[in-house]
């Protein structure tokens, strides 16, 4: 029988491994979840097959199950105790040493403090001085653009308002002069941001 192409990740509660058999028939794959001493995994499907004896950890064979797809059979395994294996298949300390050392770890963990994630943001956000306009022109985004505009339109002489809404108007909004002298003699032709094109819409 030849064997399959395998991988796998996981998490403390389950391990997901991917057996690739591009194709494989629901009705004809079987996968076997066995629960021994580390636990057994099998699978078939025709000539080929997968078997991966002993797992590195216990597994609740009643919580486990497979997914077969077009590419690959996906087989999620409920580990009986939580935490990493670090590996498939192997040899593994004594399930209920494992259990000992993970108590202790979450008896450690619980002594340590919890980060006040708000008290940090709070801290940070308050400690910085918001910029006005002078400092950064960038502050506000466009309602402080188009406040600036507003300002410079309201401060102009009518040469100037003149040859904001004569630009304006005549690029379709890709320019704005505030020299009349220049804008008088032709018509403003359009120019688009660079790396756009303008096109005309009827």
């Amino acid at each position: 029988m030849a064997t399959i192409r395998h991988e796998f990740y996981e998490t403390d509660e389950s391990l997901t491994l991917s057996i690739f058999d591009r194709g494989a028939d629901p009705t004809q794959v079987n996968v076997n979840f066995e629960d021994r001493r580390y636990g057994q995994l099998s699978y078939t499907h025709g000539e080929k097959s997968l078997v991966l004896e002993p797992l590195k950890g216990q597994i609740n064979p009643s919580n486990s199950s497979y997914t077969v797809g077009k590419v690959k059979i996906e087989v999620r395994l409920a580990k009986a105790i939580p935490g990493r294996w670090g590996g498939l298949i192997g040899d593994s300390p004594d399930p209920l040493a494992n259990t000992a050392s993970s108590s202790s770890n979450n008896t450690t963990r619980r002594v340590q403090p919890k980060k006040n994630w708000e008290g940090i943001t709070t801290e940070i956000l308050g400690g910085e001085k918001e910029k006005t306009t002078e400092e950064d022109p960038n502050v506000g985004g466009d309602s402080t653009l188009n406040s600036f505009f507003q300002k410079i339109y309201g401060d102009a002489d009518e040469d100037t308002k003149r040859a904001m809404m004569k630009s304006y108007s005549e690029s379709g909004g890709t320019t704005l002069s505030t020299n009349w002298d220049e804008v008088k003699k032709e018509r403003v032709s359009v120019k688009p941001p660079q790396g756009s094109e303008w096109k005309k819409w009827n």
